[in-house]
């Protein structure tokens, strides 16, 4: 067993891994570790069993429900892929144990990947995966007589009528164009969006599991039809989501493709017209959010980059939102994960009351451009730490010819100046290198913090 279980490590968000790696023993000994740890912590309601447009992922996704399902647990299998955010707010819904997601996100095809999602639907912290990877087993089932069921069950549908009745819009005479680049959001978002009156031109919503020959990230070089058609007028707006359904990219006919800290922003602002709370952000989010929230008189909270960290402050700080520079946002009191359909509708009400190019304009009229970006500083996995505990309390008080007001050492060191423009030095959580973000008013002052960041890390790798 020993070999198979040390190929299993959940990282930011679940396990992934090459299809050589990812096989049915592993699958099945991730089931396995999920049904002990629900027993260790007193579950005995059913789990629920999800999985993505992936050619390999029904398959896995059985498996899953026939481990669970030996252990006695009650299982709910999805009858079609879907949306990892359709799975968590099940959970949330109907009281689950807990439940599987198969995807691999916006990963190429030849990887898969399983997310574990506790009873609440936010997602899994660190000791809660820890303790998975320590009770990875090869499964152990109980006596027939006591397994459990296994239906399959419609979950988009109670969803839809969930985030119909949430929003409750009317897109009557707006136009979306939607890319789902092939991924479980290709019926779920474009059905939502019509039932609530929109038009919707539909790009890449076929079922491809190879997503076309690119990765299902949207981002904006892979967005170029989106856009194309957005700005050519022939619709007031685009949504595309990655390849599970839980991000969202916004393309407008002036911005092109949005900035995610932009539109954080815009749907924050938007949401506080009528309602209040504060808004969760990660140390790499833009500042931007800090000051819509201070002008409508909020608080913001700031977490390390991964959304476990902004879902567990949602909660502790009873956040209205909570966001990440990816295109990750939920919504306390739906769901306290990523969910890119259920914000699909939610970008598109707002799109329907006042543009999101006039709403963007308003902001930068109010508060002011910001710019940011980031750089990669090459360091051994080994080095990252030694490097990180090297700056701690070397930091200089001037950066940049820049006075350095704060430092926030939540995830890495975020250097604030007196100006409120940043610097945020962090380790990669998935790649041999530490990165370097900065923002700024202006470009020119964010390369130049960039390169006082490289110069104070590179001499310690």
């Amino acid at each position: 067993m020993g070999d198979d279980a040390d190929a299993i490590t959940f990282g930011t968000d679940g396990w992934r891994a090459t299809l050589d790696v990812f096989t049915e023993p592993r699958v099945r000994m991730v089931g396995q570790a999920v049904a002990t740890y629900l027993e260790e912590t007193g579950q005995d309601a059913p789990v629920a069993v999800g999985y993505d447009a992936r050619e390999t992922s029904r398959g896995f996704a059985e498996e899953l429900a026939r481990t669970l399902a030996g252990n006695g647990f009650d299982v709910l299998l999805s009858a079609e892929d879907c949306p990892t955010p359709v799975v968590g707010w099940t959970v949330r819904d109907r009281d689950l144990a807990g439940a599987l997601m198969v995807t691999a996100s916006h990963n190429p095809p030849e990887y898969n990947g399983v997310k574990f999602v506790p009873d609440e639907g936010a997602p899994a912290l660190p000791e809660d995966t820890d303790r998975l990877e320590d009770l990875l087993a090869e499964p152990d089932p109980v006596d027939e007589s006591e397994y459990g069921t296994i239906t399959e069950e419609d979950l988009v549908e109670p969803y839809l009528e969930h985030a119909l009745e949430y929003v409750d819009t009317d897109l009557s005479g707006l136009t979306v164009a939607y890319d789902a680049m092939h991924g479980s959001g290709r019926e779920a978002t474009p059905d939502l969006l019509e039932r609530a009156g929109a038009e919707v031109t539909e790009l890449r919503c076929s079922l491809d599991p190879e997503f076309g020959g690119t990765p299902p990230e949207p981002e904006a070089e892979r967005l170029e039809e989106l856009i194309d058609t957005v700005q050519a007028g022939e619709a007031d707006l685009g949504i595309a989501n990655d390849g599970d359904a839980d991000r969202i990219a916004v393309v407008t006919p002036e911005a092109g493709f949005l900035d995610p800290s932009l539109q954080y922003a815009v749907l924050y602002d938007y949401l506080l017209e009528d309602d209040s709370g504060p808004a969760v952000r990660t140390v790499s989010t833009s500042s931007i959010i800090d000051k819509v929230a201070r002008a409508h008189g909020e608080e913001i909270v700031e977490t390390a980059v991964g959304f476990k960290w902004v879902a567990q402050a949602m909660k502790e700080h009873d956040a209205l939102m909570g966001g990440e520079e990816s295109g990750g946002f939920g919504l306390t009191d739906h769901l306290r994960n990523k969910d890119g359909v259920l914000i699909g509708l939610l970008a598109a009400a707002a799109e329907a009351e006042q543009s999101f190019d006039d709403r963007i304009a308003a902001i930068h009229d109010d508060h002011g451009k910001v710019h940011q970006d980031r750089i990669s500083v090459a360091c051994p996995d080994d080095r990252k730490q030694p490097v990180l505990d090297e700056l701690d309390g070397s930091l200089p008080e001037i950066v940049a010819g820049a006075e350095v007001d704060r430092i926030n050492t939540v995830d890495g060191f975020k250097i604030t100046f007196v100006d409120d423009n940043w610097l945020l030095i962090r380790p990669s959580g998935t790649e041999p290198k530490l990165r370097v973000y900065a923002e700024a008013d202006s470009l020119d002052r964010v390369e130049e913090l960039l390169e006082a960041g490289r110069e104070l890390v590179e001499p310690l790798v």
